[in-house]
């Protein structure tokens, strides 16, 4: 369906600033930007946006700024310093790094609530209920545990909320949002997320609340014409893609706009934010792709756990490719995935030291030796379909398992030959060359070095392009 389109916006959910993003937020990041290389590969630099960065307000970062004895704007700007950090450490192409505490993003939020209430969806109310301040959400009894627990944050209490606040008539989109998922007008990815979306609609939509009174939060953006409230993180945060977009003319019919998210925000991607859309007069996105968890060594990842690893931390130790390759073959692209040390470097050694890296070396030798030059244009012909990564990862290392095979065939090191000898090694070397080209878009530092090897001037063997962990 992308094909139509002329150019490509691509989004990852943005990250509360309570805490550093460590490797469970980090495949998001890496999923999108290997799609968003992709799509610069088919269709221009220019023709692609992609954007990642922080959602800065809320009572969870207002919080942790009390913890720490500092101003919310002192710790959300520092905690988005380092999850831009830990994002760069993994060679993610993002266009913007987006922060809701941006200028421009006040203005359009506050833009966005005015248009959806002169559209007569947002109206003040008296609220009751159950809140998870980890979520950010509020809770009915059947989202929580038998011991009132959010299962997404068990260690923090549930808060009962009682106070006046706008709310969105998301109810009265009860339809349009059935209509809209059934008939994939929204696409949602993989298939059995679509189900869950269709399941929660059938149980009924409630409006929800959108503002909280500033004497409980003040840390966020003013309620239009009420400065007694400020919006409500969801209706601020999910505002961050138009912001974004419409600004830099990718919020328009000429785009193909996919959201990557995890399935715990699903919901308010797919059901809420459409909503939000269409009472404000915006056009909808396309596509919205929900992954599922990384746990390590069977556990959640948590700081309560002490089990928390930063992106930047494998990097150092194993390279980014490394790390990149391993989260999008392996990452919880449709299921959640259980990950670990000791398989990370079974992975690394067996496909990249043992792969890639090892064809590279033996073919640059034997190059070298021949005095071989070439002159190649290598060919991207990459198709990656649903966005499965781990998919068109595997068909590219079937390609390189038939290519070293067609070595070991061909035994070029006992050619004699000299004409022989460089009609095999070009042939082999042109497709480990294009190989490397459609790898591009997840391990784009190492298929630079494959490529200066092979078409800068005359072949010498480099350095291992990946180390082997012994």
């Amino acid at each position: 369906m992308e094909t139509v389109y002329k150019k490509v916006f691509v989004t990852t959910a943005i990250d509360y600033a309570n805490a550093t993003i460590h490797i469970g937020h980090a495949y998001e990041k890496v999923l999108a930007d290997a799609i968003a290389r992709y799509y610069r590969a088919k269709k221009g630099e220019n023709n692609v946006y992609f954007t990642t960065g922080t959602d800065e307000h809320g009572i969870t970062n207002q919080q942790a700024a009390e913890k720490r004895g500092i101003t919310p704007q002192e710790h959300v700007q520092d905690i988005s310093s380092q999850d831009q950090a830990e994002i760069d450490s993994l060679n993610v192409s993002y266009t913007r790094f987006f922060r809701t505490t941006s200028e421009d993003h006040k203005h359009k939020a506050q833009e966005f609530f005015t248009k959806s209430m002169e559209n007569g969806d947002i109206y003040k109310s008296a609220y009751k209920g159950l809140y998870c301040e980890g979520c950010e959400a509020y809770k009915t009894l059947s989202e929580l545990t038998e011991d009132c627990k959010c299962p997404l944050h068990p260690t923090r209490q549930i808060q009962e909320y009682e106070e006046e606040n706008y709310f969105f008539k998301w109810s009265k989109y009860e339809g349009f949002l059935k209509e809209l998922i059934e008939t994939n007008q929204l696409q949602i990815l993989p298939g059995g997320r679509k189900k869950e979306m269709l399941a929660f609609i059938e149980n009924g939509i409630q409006d929800i609340p959108i503002s909280r009174p500033t004497y409980k939060l003040s840390w966020g953006i003013p309620v239009p014409n009420d400065p007694e409230q400020v919006i409500y993180v969801w209706f601020d945060a999910l505002i961050n893609y138009v912001t974004s977009g419409e600004a830099n003319g990718f919020w328009d019919d000429d785009t193909y706009i996919i959201h990557f998210v995890g399935k715990d925000i699903a919901r308010w991607h797919t059901l809420l934010w459409p909503t939000m859309l269409k009472s404000a007069g915006y056009r909808l996105p396309n596509t919205v792709y929900v992954h599922g968890f990384i746990n390590l060594e069977g556990q959640k990842i948590s700081k309560s756990r002490g089990n928390v690893i930063r992106p930047s931390e494998l990097v150092e130790k194993y390279g980014t490719d490394a790390v990149r390759y391993y989260f999008l073959k392996h990452g919880p692209i449709t299921e959640d995935v259980d990950i670990s040390i000791k398989h990370f470097e079974e992975v690394y050694n067996a496909d990249l030291a043992n792969g890639l890296g090892n064809t590279t070396a033996r073919l640059a030798k034997l190059a070298e030796k021949a005095k071989l030059s070439l002159d190649i244009s290598p060919k991207f012909t990459l198709e990656i379909k649903d966005f499965r990564v781990d998919l068109a990862i595997n068909e590219l290392q079937q390609k390189l398992t038939e290519l070293d095979k067609h070595i070991n065939e061909n035994t070029p090191w006992a050619i004699e030959d000299e004409t022989k000898l460089k009609e095999v090694l070009t042939t082999e070397i042109t497709q480990l060359v294009n190989i490397a080209e459609n790898l591009k878009p997840f391990i784009p530092e190492t298929v630079t070095k494959v490529q200066t090897t092979f078409l800068e001037g005359p072949i010498k063997a480099p350095e291992p392009l990946f180390p082997r962990i012994s």
